[in-house]
């Protein structure tokens, strides 16, 4: 558990500084220059989920069992993924309805993502790695938002071919994870 705590506070610390610490990271991006930044927080993030799938992998080995969810959870958490994964597709699908309501629809995918990987698995692991994703999540996107509010940001309007194409990409994303890429990354097939 301790290389997995190592690597979220490490991951997760970097993609914080934004939240904590938006001054500072200015400061720094204008004295070093935004591609020495850049370098610097992709080896430091980088290393944090090195960390992070390494602890995972070790207390996968030997699991502290908090509650055991039943079959359904399993079922609810493949559902709830289907618009992580659509929120996920349009945060790269420029002119999206959905970017322009949500604003930041990758951290809402991932606050998606990790309440639904809570519901269906019940170790201390889990609830660590998930949990911590979540609160993550949620205090990025509120100061995603309230960044967004302060500088009047305006995104554009979306257009519903634009929408379609998100859709489909986010839907065949969920469909290639759900019955091959999670059982053959993760080792755990979503729906048994």
């Amino acid at each position: 558990m301790l290389l997995l705590a190592l690597g979220l506070v490490l991951f997760l610390g970097v993609h914080s500084v934004r939240i904590l610490a938006d001054g500072w990271r200015a400061r720094c991006i204008a004295a070093v220059g935004e591609p020495a930044w850049k370098g610097a927080y992709s080896l430091l993030a980088i290393a944090g989920l090195v960390l992070v799938i390494q602890g995972y992998a070790a207390a996968r080995l030997a699991p502290v069992v908090l509650w055991a969810p039943p079959l359904w959870t399993r079922h609810a958490a493949a559902l709830l993924t289907v618009p992580a994964f659509v929120l996920l597709a349009a945060a790269y699908v420029p002119g999206t309805h959905v970017k322009r309501a949500v604003g930041h629809p990758m951290v809402l995918a991932v606050a998606i993502w990790a309440a639904a990987h809570l519901l269906a698995n019940g170790t201390l692991a889990d609830a660590f790695l998930f949990g911590a994703f979540g609160l993550w999540a949620a205090a990025d996107y509120t100061a995603a938002r309230r960044r967004d509010r302060a500088a009047a940001t305006a995104y554009a309007a979306g257009s519903w071919a634009r929408d379609a194409l998100a859709t489909g990409f986010g839907l065949a994303l969920w469909l290639a994870f759900t019955f091959w890429l999670h059982r053959a990354l993760f080792g755990v097939a979503p729906l048994g």
